[in-house]
């Protein structure tokens, strides 16, 4: 007997509102298991007891190499993305996997989802756009589509994917991407994990393409889709019964905004709103959302901000010399004592904490990954010189690195260093 399987991903911090979805699931399929991927550690597991999961992965059970440092180089956002593929390849290993699906954890249901299940047998990854209707006004079309195009066709809230040699090929794929490519970083062409499903149809045989508008509703398509009814008769979108719809940027005020100014005459759409804001109106006070991050601070308890991982993402330098950069004991006091002291004169305007204004191109110009293979931490001398030639943006930043050389180590640690380059080709 084959067993459907759900999952959403989050730090401990966000589990107060991942209980509605996981409430919304157990209500309308409780034959389906359910999942919570834990981008987070178990500090406390008694504050977990008695949650309505049926089962946790943490981050440290998912054979992620080297993924303390790994974890090192993302934010929480990131890292909550960045393993969604990792748990998707063990779910579909599992010998009685007869699909699994992903949900975002600020997504809840409102009716069955049959019909999606059903696409299952025929499909072997379930995908749902942002849009499935052109937009018809100038300010709508900067609003969504453009959106979209900088941010991913795909939603990436929602996936589904059967346990055939095609899906698991395509979660595989997908976690060699994301391991080295999971960033926030739109100006190279990224946006978590979400960017690198653009290709899956160009990539993999039987990807389907849901268009239908009962599936992740939210305020990138509420411009086309008519959201009708209440919660005692239910809600309906283009007639049909509301599959799930996605809350997204309900906490930072973005989802108020694009209500306000798309759907202000429609009572459905507020009726649906305020009652999310109320159902999680006292998440703040919850236990679980006092959890610092586990991959938040230094070991000696000072904060790690998005300059210190960003400077170690773009420097496989430092990812070489600090294998634990959340480490402050060991001989040289860690990447944190560095941020503090070389860092600092390397970096002013970023360490030890970023200025106004600064100027982040410094650690974000060059697509590094993460973690950085050794082919690409030793660059020949020869392929670097010959991409500055062409590309300004690389001579700027092999000049930005010659010049951290020249200060710390002078000009005859360049010359040796640049010896040691001719050496090796």
């Amino acid at each position: 007997m084959t067993q459907l399987y759900a999952f959403t991903s989050a730090a401990c911090n966000y589990l107060p509102k991942v209980r509605l979805l996981i409430q919304s699931l157990k209500r309308y399929h409780p034959e389906i298991r359910l999942v919570l991927a834990l981008s987070d550690h178990l500090t406390d597991p008694e504050l977990l007891r008695g949650e309505a999961w049926d089962e946790i992965m943490p981050i440290d059970t998912l054979d992620i190499p080297d993924w303390w440092r790994w974890a090192f180089t993302h934010d929480i956002v990131e890292l909550s993305t960045a393993i969604k593929p990792f748990v998707l390849s063990r779910l579909l290993d599992r010998p009685d996997c007869g699909g699994v699906f992903y949900f975002d954890p600020d997504m809840v249901l409102f009716s069955r989802l049959d019909d999606l299940i059903g696409r299952m047998g025929e499909s072997d990854i379930l995908l749902t756009p942002h849009q499935n209707k052109p937009e018809v006004g100038l300010a709508q079309v900067m609003d969504n589509e453009i959106s979209s195009l900088k941010h991913g066709i795909y939603n990436l809230g929602f996936i589904g994917v059967r346990p055939s040699s095609t899906g698991r090929t395509f979660a595989r794929w997908w976690a060699d991407r994301v391991y080295y490519f999971c960033r926030d970083d739109i100006p190279n062409g990224l946006f978590t994990d979400q960017r690198w499903i653009d290709l899956a149809p160009a990539l993999f045989d039987g990807v389907e393409v849901m268009r239908s508008s009962r599936f992740n509703v939210a305020p990138w398509n509420l411009t086309t889709r008519k959201l009708s009814g209440n919660l005692e008769s239910g809600f309906l979108v283009d007639g049909e019964p509301l599959g799930f719809y996605h809350f997204t940027g309900f906490d930072s005020g973005a989802h108020h905004v694009m209500v306000g100014k798309y759907c202000g005459e429609n009572p459905s759409v507020h009726a649906l709103v305020n009652w999310y804001e109320q159902e999680t109106s006292g998440w703040k006070d919850d236990p679980l959302s006092r959890q610092p991050w586990a991959f938040g601070r230094f070991s000696d308890g000072s904060p790690i901000n998005r300059a210190h991982r960003l400077v170690f993402r773009s420097r496989p330098d430092l990812q070489q010399r600090f294998p634990d950069p959340f480490a402050v004991s060991d001989r040289e006091g860690g990447f944190a004592a560095w941020c503090r002291r070389r860092g600092a004169r390397e970096y002013p305007d970023l360490l030890p904490e970023p200025r106004k204004n600064a100027d982040w191109s410094r650690v974000t110009g060059q697509l590094i990954p993460s973690l950085a293979p050794s082919e690409i931490a030793a660059q020949p001398l020869s392929a670097r010189l010959q991409a500055a030639a062409t590309d300004p943006k690389q001579a700027r930043l092999l000049w930005q690195q010659v010049t951290r050389i020249v200060k710390r180590e002078g000009l005859g640690g360049l010359a040796r260093r640049i010896g040691r380059a001719m050496r090796r080709g």
